[in-house]
Parts: structure tokens; sequence; C-alpha cells
């Protein structure tokens, strides 16, 4: 077994392969991410290939293969945002981290995230930076936001507002 999983599958004795999506949520939501020694561990104890717990992984948008940054970025593509705006605010904030959605920063700053809906829908477009919302933001709106969150980073500041 591996150390960074042992304590969950434990909690799964025999577990067979309908285990696997709860599994994966459970070490995601641990550790952020899944590892590719989680997915090998995984496999290992659902006697499973390594390549299906990753082609199941893979098949649904919910889980990572990348740590999240300390301020996870979501931008709501949900109906109301995308009529108000929100590919030209994904593609300023892409030029602003650069870095593409489902990516982080090289410095672990930032991750960044497209949701469906965040459910803030008569304050589109919105984004989220580290469970704080911003509403009605415009591409010009994007340095200042990310200015904010990197001055607070280097001044060791919270996460939360």
């Amino acid at each position: 077994m591996n150390p960074c999983v042992d304590d969950i599958l434990e909690s799964y004795p025999g577990a067979r392969r309908d285990s696997l999506i709860p599994i994966l949520q459970a070490v995601q939501e641990r550790d952020g991410f899944l590892s590719r020694e989680s997915v090998l561990a995984i496999g290992r104890h659902l006697d499973l290939p390594a390549s299906k717990v990753y082609g199941v992984a893979t098949f649904y948008n919910q889980f990572r293969f990348t740590p999240i940054g300390r301020f996870h970025v979501q931008v709501c593509r949900g109906t109301a945002c995308h009529v108000k705006g929100s590919a030209n605010v994904l593609d300023a904030i892409e030029r602003e981290l650069g870095v593409r959605a489902g990516g982080t920063t090289r410095d672990g700053l930032f991750s960044l995230e497209v949701v469906a809906c965040i459910g803030a829908c008569g304050l589109a477009p919105v984004i989220a930076v580290g469970g704080d919302f911003h509403a009605g933001v415009a591409p010009r709106d994007v340095p200042g936001i990310f200015a904010a969150y990197r001055e607070r980073a280097k001044e060791g500041g919270s996460d939360a507002a």
C-alpha cells in the first residue's frame, strides 16, 4: 500500500470497482488532487489497472491531477455569465496568470478552473478567488484583482477575506 492513501483505503476493506469513485473523491477531498502514486495505490487496492482508474478519473471533470494553488480561482461559465462576457474574463485571467484553465501557476499561488455555474447569476460575470466572490468582473478588472491577492500572499495574510 501507499502511505499517502492507506488511511482512506483501509476504510474500504474488500472494496470492488463500485467503490472507485467514492475512493477517488475521498483522496481528492483530503489531498486536493489525485497524485500518480494515489492512482497506482487505488488500482492495487481494487485490483484494477492504473489505466482504468485514470480513465475513470479523467472522464469526470471533478477530478484534478495537479495540486491546487493557494488561491483557487473559479471562473463561472454558466449561461448568465457567458452572456455577460465571462469568456473574455477567462482569457484575461489566463493571460494575467500565465496558465490555462486546469493549470496552476509555477509559484503555486493560483490554480485556475472553469466551472459550469457558481450560483450567483444575478452578479454575472462572477469569479471566485480562494472563496472570495468578485461580481460584475470585466477583463480590465483582472490585473487589480490578482494584484491584491499577490499582495496578500506577500504579507503572509490569510487566504480568507
